[in-house]
């Protein structure tokens, strides 16, 4: 699949970390596609280079500016900085509305020929955001426009994100059968291989303790691989041990396994080699979407329960999400109505496998229809350059 040629030469991309890894996790992917594919100079601001460091290890978290992958990495400190109208690139995009600072903005409207402004906005099969796809909003007092810019399932949106030989990779890798090899690298037993392989990555609030209960009970045996530090309480309850990659322990028909966190690369390959994956938060769905395999989803908390909202709006058009799968998303995320029969649902779902996974793949290749939410946001740009000359 190609991308098309650019006329953008620069671009900047301001990321403010508020999901620990989920916020960067998505603008890093964003960034290194647009140099790697599309050969824009990009420089991306991030104000939290801890997290960076956690799904990419050679950051630097003590520069100020770095290299990494052919991408400017800047760290940003605040609102406070000075800058000019040399300063500024083709094309500025700020994630999930974070506020540019002030002066940048003044020397974006003083840029001769103004930068593209685009608010990448966060992802939901709500019907709303069809209307607000690519909406103006002029600002209030400089003559800049900022669009607002929304991926999507369905060719009224942007559509998800995925680099263009993403899906090559993965065919390839499954081909090959290097799944068992890449669990083994990883600490995974031979033993442990051969149950139902489930990737944990969900957040602390959601109730593992009951998912684990039910997996011990299962009919057959799990495996569950989880990323150190995440859903530590619970994990560690089972364990009965602090939480430390390489940490295992088996109770009943249920083995739990600490895994090292993996580079994001890394992550989609733990993906791919999984039988169903948990996944939390924006980046991760997208990328168990791209897996071909069935998920539950964790969904940010908001206030009033809106992401329940938000999940029953995925739901519905989520063609592989039968009965067993919807009520475990529901009640992964506390929308289930009443109690869950955890056993029971394990049970149905774990019969229902092969045929979750035929139908996540068909739901892969309706979403790589709509084409890479980046390609698709250039291919705006480049129409809205044309109508500024």
């Amino acid at each position: 699949m190609s991308s098309p040629a650019s006329p953008f030469r620069s671009l900047d991309l301001f990321c403010k970390v508020v999901d620990n890894y989920g916020d960067i996790g998505i603008c890093w992917r964003l960034a290194r596609q647009l140099a790697r594919e599309h050969g824009i100079a990009v420089r991306l601001w991030v104000d939290d280079l801890i997290s960076f460091a956690r799904i990419w290890p050679s950051v630097d978290t003590q520069a100020l500016t770095q290299q990494r992958e052919g991408v400017t990495v800047q760290h940003w400190r605040g609102q406070d900085d000075h800058y000019e109208a040399s300063d500024i690139p083709d094309v500025v995009i700020e994630f999930f509305g974070c506020e540019l600072p002030p002066a940048y903005v003044e020397a974006m409207a003083q840029r001769p020929l103004k930068p593209l402004w685009f608010n990448l906005e966060g992802l939901s099969a709500e019907p709303w955001v069809e209307g607000c796809h690519t909406l103006p909003s002029p600002h209030r007092s400089l003559k800049l426009t900022k669009y607002f810019f929304f991926p999507g399932f369905n060719e009224r949106t942007g559509g998800l994100s995925f680099e263009a030989d993403l899906e090559a990779q993965r065919q390839a890798f499954l081909a090959s059968g290097q799944g068992a090899a890449f669990l083994a690298g990883l600490g995974v037993t031979a033993q442990e291989a051969q149950g139902c392989k489930v990737s944990l990555f969900c957040y602390d609030y959601a109730p593992i303790a009951e998912l684990f209960a039910s997996w011990q009970a299962a009919p057959a045996p799990v495996t569950c691989l989880v990323p150190e530090g995440v859903g530590r309480a619970a994990v560690e309850a089972f364990l009965s041990a602090p939480m430390m990659a390489g940490t295992a322990a088996t109770r009943g028909q249920l083995s739990v396994r600490v895994l090292p966190f993996v580079p994001q690369t890394d992550y989609d390959r733990l993906l791919w080699s999984c039988d169903l994956n948990f996944v939390r938060g924006e980046d991760s769905f997208v990328r168990a979407q791209w897996a071909g395999k069935p998920f539950v989803w964790n969904i940010y908390h908001q206030d009033k329960n809106l992401h329940h909202t938000k999940l029953n709006a995925f739901l519905k058009i989520y063609d592989p999400a039968s009965a067993a799968v919807a009520d475990l998303n529901r009640a992964w995320n506390g929308a289930y109505p009443g109690e869950l029969d955890w056993r029971a649902n394990w049970q149905d779902l774990q019969g229902e496998l092969p045929a979750l996974t035929q139908a996540a793949d068909r739901w892969l290749h309706k979403m790589l229809a709509n084409g890479d939410f980046m390609d698709n946001l250039l291919r705006f740009a480049a129409r809205l350059l044309v109508e500024q000359r």
